[in-house]
């Protein structure tokens, strides 16, 4: 059973240590795949994609690389929709190194942790965004806008994933080594349009940056 509100509030700082009463280690993930997860969202009636790394897997194929969790983008919004349609997990929010119960969590929070009570492991980490109705918004910066039926691809079996220039964008943030891997694997494959918007919201979100001059060049 979880602890009461005080202990799951005052969960401590990870840094490698367990974050708090009755919850699993921050390191105890045991992801569903996107072809695990799909399923259980067919009937959803609310756009949501899959995020990240994986994002960048469903869109250039081929064998993946290893992942240590699934992420999922949906709008703040329609959180309640997902929550109700993954009945088996219990839900955190995550930020300043500490896991709270999402009922508890501050609402500036956007990522969510989904905690497999019964299998005392991590499913799946949300993404809450700042989308608009039918406007996907990065939350990066509110300039940068696009419909959601433009931001979100599918593959050939019906799997919804983030374009892969607006996951590019999210990875120049941090561009640890299996991001700039994601990078080498999808930017050969992006059409002349997508790197241009790759190009423009790296100059606005994150000047300066490494990565325009090979989006620009590629």
């Amino acid at each position: 059973m979880l602890g009461d509100g005080a202990q799951l509030r005052s969960a401590r700082r990870w840094y490698g240590r367990p974050v708090g009463a009755g919850l699993p280690h921050v390191d105890d993930w045991h992801a569903w795949s996107p072809y695990e997860l799909a399923p259980k969202l067919r009937d959803l009636e609310v756009p949501w994609a899959i995020a990240a790394g994986w994002a960048i897997e469903l869109h250039v194929g081929g064998e993946p690389r290893e992942h240590e969790d699934l992420e999922l983008a949906i709008a703040r919004t329609s959180f309640p929709v997902l929550r109700a349609a993954l009945p088996e997990l219990e839900w955190y929010g995550v930020g300043d190194g500490l896991v709270t119960p999402i009922d508890e969590a501050s609402d500036e929070l956007h990522q969510t942790w989904g905690l497999d009570r019964s299998a005392g492991c991590w499913r799946l980490d949300v993404f809450r965004e700042p989308w608009e109705g039918d406007t996907w918004v990065c939350r990066r910066d509110p300039a940068l806008r696009r419909p959601v039926a433009e931001a979100i691809e599918h593959t050939r079996d019906g799997i919804p994933y983030l374009a892969p220039e607006l996951v590019l964008l999210f990875k120049a943030k941090h561009a640890r080594e299996k991001d700039q891997a994601d990078l080498a694997r999808a930017l050969p494959l992006l059409e002349p349009a997508r790197r241009q918007w790759l190009g423009d919201a790296l100059r606005l979100v994150h000047p300066g940056h490494e990565w325009i001059a090979l989006v620009e060049g590629a």
